[in-house]
C-alpha cells in the first residue's frame, strides 16, 4: 500500500513569463500557450486519479487548476496561502531592471545574504505558509490518495523544501519550476519523500537497488499509470516533456 501523495503543480505560461517580468502576486492571466500547457498536463495528471484539487486564488493558477477540474470533475478549492511569494518592488520588472533600480539589495543577494526587497516577503515566510497548506491537504487524505495543489514557482520550491524539513542553506540547491511542471511527494514508512521534481511526464516505476526505495510501492508498480487513468484519458500525441526542463526565470 502506498502512502498519501501530494502533487504540487505550477501554473501555465503567461505573457510576463515569456517576457521575463517578475509576477509575484500581480494578477497576470495565462496566455494561449499557457492554456494549451494546462490542458495537456491536465490530461496526464487526470490518470493519477486525484481526489482533491487545491489552487492559489491568482487567476493563472486557478485557470490551470480548472483544466484538471474539467477532466476529473473535482471542485477547485481556492486558497490564498498557495499564492506566489510577494516580490514587492520587483513585481513587474525584469531582472535587469530591478538590478539597475536596487543595486544594494542585489549586491547583498549575490553575496548570499537573506534579503528582503522593499515591500516583499522573505523566503522563510513563503516557505512556512506553503508548508502549512501542504500539511492541511495531506491531513485530509487516506493512504494511496493523491491531492493536487496548483501554485507558483518560487512558492513551490521554498514550500517543498520546508515541508521536507530541509535546512534553509540547501534550498538554493533546488532549481525553479518550468511552466506546468510539478513535484510529486509520497509518504513512506520513514516519512515524506520527493519522488519527482520539475516533472512534465507521468511517474515511472522505481527499479532500483537503493534500500531507501524499499518501502515504496512505486518500486513494484508494473502497470502503466496511463492505463489506470480516467476512461476519457488519451495519451497525448506528442512526446512527454523532459523531466529536466529549464524553468523560466520569472515566477
Amino acid at each position: 500500500m502506498t502512502g498519501r501523495r501530494l502533487l504540487v503543480w505550477r501554473h501555465g505560461q503567461t505573457e510576463w513569463n515569456a517576457s521575463g517580468r517578475a509576477q509575484g502576486q500581480t494578477e497576470v492571466p495565462l496566455d494561449d500557450a499557457g492554456r494549451a500547457q494546462a490542458r495537456e498536463a491536465a490530461a496526464r495528471l487526470a490518470s493519477l486519479r486525484p481526489v482533491a484539487l487545491w489552487s492559489s486564488d491568482l487567476s493563472r493558477a486557478s485557470e490551470t487548476a480548472q483544466a484538471l477540474a474539467d477532466v476529473t470533475g473535482l471542485r477547485v478549492r481556492l486558497d490564498a496561502r498557495l499564492r506566489e511569494a510577494h516580490l514587492g518592488v520587483r513585481q513587474g520588472l525584469t531582472i535587469a531592471e530591478s538590478r539597475a533600480q536596487y543595486p544594494d539589495e542585489w549586491a547583498r543577494w549575490d553575496a548570499g545574504e537573506q534579503v528582503r526587497f522593499p515591500k516583499a516577503e522573505i523566503e522563510h515566510e513563503v516557505a512556512d505558509r506553503i508548508r502549512t497548506v501542504m500539511r492541511d491537504a495531506a491531513r485530509e487524505l487516506l493512504p494511496e490518495q493523491l491531492a493536487v495543489l496548483v501554485s507558483h514557482g518560487v512558492a513551490m520550491r521554498l514550500g517543498i523544501c520546508r515541508f521536507l524539513d530541509l535546512p534553509q542553506a540547501n534550498w538554493k540547491s533546488f532549481s525553479g519550476f518550468s511552466n506546468c511542471a510539478w513535484a510529486l511527494l509520497e509518504e513512506g514508512q520513514r516519512g515524506w519523500r520527493l519522488m519527482e521534481y520539475n516533472a512534465g511526464s507521468l511517474p515511472e516505476p522505481l527499479l532500483s537497488d537503493d534500500l531507501v526505495d524499499s518501502d515504496s510501492e512505486t518500486q513494484a508498480r508494473v502497470d502503466s499509470p496511463i492505463d489506470s487513468g480516467v476512461d476519457s484519458y488519451k495519451s497525448p500525441p506528442t512526446a512527454p516533456v523532459s523531466q529536466t526542463r529549464t524553468p523560466s526565470s520569472s515566477t
